[in-house]
């Protein structure tokens, strides 16, 4: 059966990450597994080998991992997104990094930081809450003229004088999508996604966005301590979940566990995720 166009980006974002992200040492433990855990080095292993792309033996800074998983992940979901358009149109960006404060429905909360700077007693109480995805994805506001596009549905009558889509309403874009990316989950600061999604939720005016976060850990359990329970993300996505999958099915606890996260709708792949985006 003919490849589709997704699982070609999925196989070229796949080869990216194993050549610019993924490394090994000289025991062919990657870089993404727990040395001192055998599940994790053989769960890492077995994605690997399922790959099928080759991946260097050598060191990389977790820092220097971690920003070039993201940026192969931004442009992953940029590209297959764009495959999309005829379910989702408009105008996108996605981009690295950026502050909430830019975007529509975050705009108020310049004066808030900047109160909060200048006194120490509401930074005890407010603490940092300003969160800064490591992708953003935002939609541009259209101009009338894309509105009345096909028939006038604007005229001069004042209607829809207030919502942010209408470029002359507000210039600044709107926030689509907040995507966090954890190439490891091996440390309390993992948990900071958790946070940072319900800062977006209770800190907006407006439209909620997508909150979601995506990782490349290969021990089911510690995905599992992200994954479980709602409210602060929509959805935890593996960078190679399929796989994962398969090198999970010989252990029947780690099994157990992606099926308990995939049923119940708290794990997914990174093929999903840009369909997701569309709704």
């Amino acid at each position: 059966m003919e490849r589709g166009r997704i699982e070609e980006l999925r196989s070229t974002y796949h080869g990216r990450i194993c050549d610019e992200v993924l490394r090994q040492n000289s025991a062919g433990v990657p870089n993404n597994a727990d040395s001192g855990s055998n599940a994790s080095v053989r769960m890492g292993k077995g994605i690997v080998d399922r790959l099928g792309w080759p991946i260097r033996t050598g060191r990389l800074a977790g820092q220097t991992a971690g920003y070039r998983f993201e940026e192969a992940t931004k442009d992953f979901l940029c590209e297959a997104f764009r495959l999309l358009s005829h379910l989702r149109p408009g105008e996108w960006k996605f981009s690295l990094g950026g502050n909430i404060r830019d975007y529509e429905q975050y705009q108020h909360l310049s004066s808030v930081s900047q109160a909060v700077r200048q006194n120490k007693e509401l930074r005890v109480v407010f603490g940092d809450y300003i969160v800064t995805p490591d992708i953003v994805i935002c939609r541009q506001p259209v101009t009338d003229g894309k509105v009345n596009e096909n028939e006038t549905l604007l005229g001069g009558d004042g209607v829809a004088g207030l919502t942010p889509l209408r470029r002359t309403n507000s210039q600044a874009n709107i926030l689509h999508a907040s995507v966090s990316c954890k190439w490891t989950l091996r440390s309390d600061r993992s948990q900071n996604a958790r946070t940072a999604g319900l800062n977006l939720v209770r800190n907006r005016k407006g439209k909620t966005p997508h909150i979601v976060v995506v990782v490349g850990e290969p021990l089911p359990g510690r995905i599992a301590s992200l994954a479980y329970g709602t409210g602060d993300i929509d959805c935890v996505y593996h960078f190679a979940l399929r796989e994962l999958v398969e090198a999970a099915a010989d252990n029947d606890s780690d099994s157990d566990v992606l099926h308990t996260l995939v049923a119940g709708k708290r794990l997914r792949d990174i093929s999903d995720l840009p369909f997701d985006l569309a709704v």
